[in-house]
């Protein structure tokens, strides 16, 4: 598993050893962190490799002594692309490159974790997999990661229709829940984090962006119902929640939600992030093509996301 040190690749983690299996993850710990492996370090059937899937070699010997592959390393957070383009670039585009090669070399089937960012701005009621892509100009680096996600989709399909590599692309849209730190923009922890402490939540903009917020536990499950349908092979699935909510009401369910006396401020995108930058004002999958594939849905809502969060920064605090 690349990005195994992950948010969510933990979770794969986790559930990939609960019922058995053995798990080999490679991750650089850019974004990664070993506190999220802690409790598996003695287990024999887990293996941690410190290192970078821009690295052929050590990608080459994992995924030979694999018999599949998760995907999820990646530059994540609008502020990781914003800030350091070029790093994030090489790793969603070269090194998924280097991922797939060995993987076809191998005959390893994979899963690839791609992003609702794909969309842009297309600010459709529904986003279908098969919607068009509606992105900004190429030179403003808030689009950077949705086209180098976007040629790793094509990659990763381009081996499945040319090699018969088995693929499978999961778009994930807002995954939230334990271990997600806001440190790279992820705003229901920031959110979370900051009403706990008193402190004023943040928004960017003018809050009435929407978003929806999918537990990470539910994701988990999307992915190994993708995973053991043999039918989902050289497809693309959207992954989330419809649960439709403005980031400001976000803001003010967070307050409510943990009973904290902090207030709401706004704060434009020029400061937050760079001037010029675009976001995008709605985004709600469409999720019919992976209920019809494997019956899945979530099953968890935004009150039981903002207070797992919750336990999560807690306990994470008096440590």
């Amino acid at each position: 598993m690349t990005g195994g040190a992950g948010f969510v690749g933990s979770h794969v983690v986790d559930r990939l050893l609960a019922r058995g299996d053995e798990v080999i993850v490679l991750d650089d710990l850019s974004t990664g962190r070993h506190d999220n492996l802690k409790s598996h370090r003695d287990n024999p059937r887990f293996e941690f490799i410190l290192g970078s899937i821009l690295n052929a070699e050590l990608v080459d010997d994992a995924v030979r002594r694999a018999d599949f592959v998760f995907h999820l390393a990646a530059a994540v957070g609008v502020n990781l692309i914003v800030e350091r383009p070029l790093e994030s670039l090489a790793t969603n585009i070269r090194g998924s490159e280097v991922v797939l090669e060995k993987c076809h070399k191998y005959g390893r089937p994979v899963l690839v974790t791609s992003t609702s960012e794909i969309y842009g701005k297309n600010t459709s009621d529904t986003l279908r997999e098969d919607d068009d892509r509606v992105l900004g100009s190429a030179l403003k680096t808030r689009w950077s990661y949705s086209e180098a996600k976007a040629i790793e989709e094509i990659l990763a399909y381009s081996y499945w229709r040319e090699k018969g590599l088995p693929t499978r692309i999961v778009r994930l849209f807002n995954t939230v829940g334990p271990r997600q730190v806001g440190t790279y923009g992820m705003v229901v922890p920031r959110f979370v984090e900051a009403a706990l402490k008193g402190k004023e939540l943040i928004v960017h903009g003018d809050g009435r962006q929407t978003r929806c917020f999918c537990h990470v536990h539910d994701v988990v499950d999307a992915l190994f119902l993708t995973l053991e349908s043999p039918d989902t092979v050289g497809t693309v699935f959207n992954i989330g929640s419809q649960d439709e909510i403005s980031i400001h009401a976000l803001a003010e369910r967070v307050i409510t939600e943990l009973g904290s006396r902090s207030a709401i401020t706004f704060q434009a995108y020029d400061v937050a992030y760079e001037e010029g930058f675009e976001d995008m004002q709605r985004r709600v999958p469409d999720i019919g093509r992976i209920n019809k594939f494997t019956g899945w849905q979530p099953q968890r809502d935004l009150s039981t996301i903002i207070k797992d969060v919750a336990t999560d920064i807690a306990s994470r605090s008096t440590r």
